[in-house]
């Protein structure tokens, strides 16, 4: 540790406050692409004698705004108590023109790894960016995590964060060999996934299937029934049951409605499953039917004084002779 009291240095390791202004105060525009800043040859003095390590690196530390960064240095010509750095160094630590910085003297490990985002897609742009920082980062001797460094290209800045350092979070990258990696922009973005638009020919089928399933079920036997006669119908069927094995089917003859129960158990079986039996056992009317049969035969006879008669096999008589 030393102090400065207006003279001279005191103690073992360098560390000094000085008043920072930008480059462009002493006409050395070539720092500007760097890291690299020039002190009073004062400390060349003190560094001299503590025999440091080679190359000179040194810690840049803004106590108001607890912005800390590396830096080495280019020349020992600055007016004593001042340094002259870059102006997008200043912006990095947030610096005014006057503003105190402490400066310490460090050693760095040589860098392995750096992981670099430009600020915007443009940097992108170039026909080989990566040729460009390499040009570039040979004007720097340190690189520190959190830093936004600034390469100068064909008129243009392009300002890019220093994302990751290994195996420190500030390495030096003087005569090693570092691994470098992108990642994306800061104003990048990803591009939209189409929307897969729906087949029309979907919509219909959908539709399709919907009446089809509200299709009215088949009923067999269902309809109005008429007698070769020319009578009415007594008795109207029931429609079919689509189960079969539910509802029975009255039987049938000569139009008059018969007892589904027969006198032998395999009539009696087939009847229970709801089937039409044609035999013998069909046209045997029970006792009950019988004693109906002169009602019917009266409510028959009152319709036929209501309606004509139907005669088959009536009407005028021709031969093919003439």
């Amino acid at each position: 540790m030393q102090f400065f009291d207006g003279y001279g240095y005191h103690g073992t390791s360098f560390e000094q406050t000085y008043r920072c202004y930008p480059a462009s105060f002493i006409e050395k525009p070539q720092i500007e692409s760097g890291d690299k800043i020039i002190m009073p040859p004062s400390a060349l003095d003190r560094l001299a004698s503590l025999h440091i390590d080679y190359p000179m690196l040194f810690e840049l530390r803004n106590d108001a705004a607890e912005r800390v960064s590396h830096c080495g240095v280019l020349e020992f010509i600055a007016e004593e108590g001042m340094i002259y750095m870059p102006y997008w160094m200043m912006e990095n630590m947030i610096l005014q023109e006057g503003d105190f910085v402490r400066v310490k003297n460090v050693t760095l490990p040589k860098g392995t790894y750096v992981k670099l985002q430009p600020h915007t897609t443009d940097f992108l742009d170039i026909s080989n960016p990566k040729a460009i920082l390499e040009t570039t980062l040979r004007n720097f001797s340190c690189l520190t995590t959190g830093d936004s460094i600034m390469v100068a290209y064909n008129n243009k800045k392009y300002y890019i964060d220093i994302v990751e350092t290994k195996p420190s979070h500030a390495i030096s990258i003087i005569e090693t060999d570092c691994e470098v990696d992108f990642a994306p922009p800061l104003d990048y973005k990803e591009p939209e996934k189409p929307v897969v638009p729906v087949p029309l020919n979907k919509a219909p089928a959908q539709v399709q299937e919907d009446p089809a399933g509200k299709e009215p079920k088949f009923n067999p036997f269902t309809g109005v029934g008429r007698r070769l006669d020319g009578k009415p119908m007594q008795t109207q069927f029931a429609p079919a049951s689509s189960s079969g094995s539910k509802d029975k089917q009255p039987d049938t003859s000569n139009g008059r409605a018969q007892p589904s129960a027969g006198s032998t158990s395999q009539t009696t079986a087939r009847q229970s499953q709801g089937k039409l039996v044609f035999g013998s056992n069909v046209n045997r009317a029970p006792k009950d039917t019988q004693k109906e049969a002169p009602k019917d035969s009266k409510q028959e006879q009152s319709q036929k004084k209501e309606e004509p008669k139907f005669q088959p096999f009536t009407g005028k008589k021709y031969s093919l002779r003439g």
